[in-house]
């Protein structure tokens, strides 16, 4: 699953989940703050959807990317974020 926000080619976020995993909802909620407010693209993947991606994160989800970098894992920390996006 990918979900492209603001229309932007080039999302600075993505967020790795799978369905069902209440950790992901809560981090999406997060990421979705965050960006609206800095209106900053994110996108998020599902590691169900990329055996490579689940091969490397199955345990580590939710994970999230800032500008192509590993940021966080299993929890996302809002302040962190909004540190990484300023």
């Amino acid at each position: 699953m990918t979900i492209e926000h603001d229309g932007a080619a080039t999302p600075r976020v993505v967020l790795l989940g799978r369905p069902g995993c209440h950790l992901c909802d809560d981090a999406r909620v997060v990421v979705e703050r965050v960006t609206r407010e800095l209106g900053v693209a994110w996108e998020e993947r599902s590691v169900d959807d990329d055996p490579e991606l689940l091969r490397r994160y199955a345990e580590q989800i939710p994970v999230t990317f800032v500008d192509g970098r590993r940021h966080d894992f299993w929890r996302v920390d809002e302040a962190r974020l909004r540190a990484a996006l300023g």
